[in-house]
């Protein structure tokens, strides 16, 4: 049997069937490997297991009592009802295997921080994530979903995981469901109608209250990173950026933090939101950084990052900034736009030069000059906006 030390685990891989046949030999190698491996924890991946008889599970039981941590990943619906139906999922851990999808070819719906998503056919849709041991991750985005559903927030929640080459992938059933972006696009005459439905979805989430401790203070995120970027910007810019930010007053309402019309989806009529592993909570002025980074501000040196983000055009992206700002604020007075639109810009800045820093860093050229256009961008709006508070008519 093949087997590897993982993360300071052993993990043995059987194959084949474990019957009366093999079952004694098949412990006695698993003994030798142990031996030659000590380890405190021992799993055995089933991935390549076709078939356990009553043998095999006295194998098994043999090594959960000589084994203070075992567990078993990877089984197959076949291999895992034998343990379900025996009770041996009620004593040790016990995973099924996940299934396998190839997103080879697949339409990609939207890229975040986290992962891309693909749509897999007219029902279905994956997010695959650039992190390899994504698990926690996905079960948080689930959990975070979960909520903002029972608040009724209008979302779509991953019924599924999924394998997709070395990573992991959350799947949703998505029947039909096109993105806001995509439907701007292919109806320009309905444009305006989808830009306000996108807004009362903002408006929505905004209004909604959540409890401290439920998802992130997205302020307390913000604050720290400002604080990264000490050495970077200038002392008098580097002190007023953390008191502007440290003076937000607290808010307890929900945000996406990633939203965009790209995480907005029409199904059968109904507006659902997605990609949900950002959601937090805090003052809309957090919100609207991301808004303006999506739309804007990611594309600022390179008009064509918008396409192939959001898969619009540039002009058309500001067209919907300019428009989002409008309806939320419900004013045509650009004083007003553009004194919230500035204070929105100064935390989206913050995260863009945070973010390229850590990503690419100021020895590339690309990095070089996002790092030098978000300190100038900086400088600029910090002396003049003196609180970070939306203005209202």
């Amino acid at each position: 049997m093949k087997s590897e030390m993982k993360n300071g685990a052993l993990v043995v891989f059987p194959e084949g069937r474990i019957d009366s046949t093999n079952a004694s030999a098949v412990e006695c190698e698993i003994e030798a490997i142990r031996a030659a491996n000590p380890a405190e924890e021992l799993i055995l991946d089933l991935d390549a297991l076709e078939y356990i008889s009553s043998a095999g599970l006295r194998v098994v039981l043999r090594l959960r009592k000589e084994t203070a941590a075992l567990k078993l990943i990877n089984a197959s619906s076949e291999v895992y009802e034998i343990f379900d139906m025996t009770g041996f999922t009620e004593m040790v851990t016990v995973e099924k295997a996940y299934r396998k999808f190839s997103v080879e070819g697949c339409e990609v719906i939207g890229r975040g921080s986290n992962g891309m998503v693909y749509r897999l056919d007219a029902d279905t849709i994956i997010k695959v994530y650039f992190d390899a041991d994504a698990l926690p991750d996905i079960q948080r985005e689930r959990e975070l979903a979960r909520k903002a559903f029972v608040l009724g927030i209008p979302t779509a929640i991953p019924y599924d995981v999924a394998r997709v080459g070395d990573s992991y992938g959350s799947v949703f059933e998505l029947l039909n469901a096109k993105s806001f972006a995509e439907l701007i696009v292919a109806e320009p005459e309905n444009k305006d109608k989808y830009i306000e439905m996108d807004v009362d979805l903002l408006k929505k989430i905004h209004a909604t209250e959540v409890k401290p401790g439920d998802m992130p203070n997205m302020k307390e995120v913000t604050l720290k990173w400002a604080e990264s970027l000490r050495g970077h910007l200038p002392e008098k810019d580097y002190e007023k950026l953390t008191a502007l930010i440290v003076a937000v007053p607290e808010n307890y309402h929900m945000m996406h933090g990633d939203y965009h019309v790209k995480n907005v989806m029409m199904q059968n009529g109904e507006v659902l939101l997605i990609d949900m592993d950002t959601l937090c909570y805090g003052d809309p002025v957090f919100e609207f950084a991301s808004i303006f980074l999506a739309y804007l501000g990611f594309a600022e040196l390179d008009h064509e990052v918008t396409q192939k983000f959001l898969g619009i055009d540039y002009s058309l992206a500001t067209e919907i900034w300019d428009k989002t700002l409008r309806l939320y604020f419900g004013t045509e007075d650009e004083t007003v736009l553009r004194a919230n639109a500035d204070k929105a810009k100064i935390i989206g800045y913050t995260r863009l030069m945070r973010r390229t820093i850590r990503r690419i860093g100021s020895d590339d050229p690309e990095g070089k000059a996002i790092i030098e256009n978000c300190r100038a961008k900086l400088a600029e709006l910090l002396g003049r906006v003196d609180t970070l508070c939306f203005e209202t008519c």
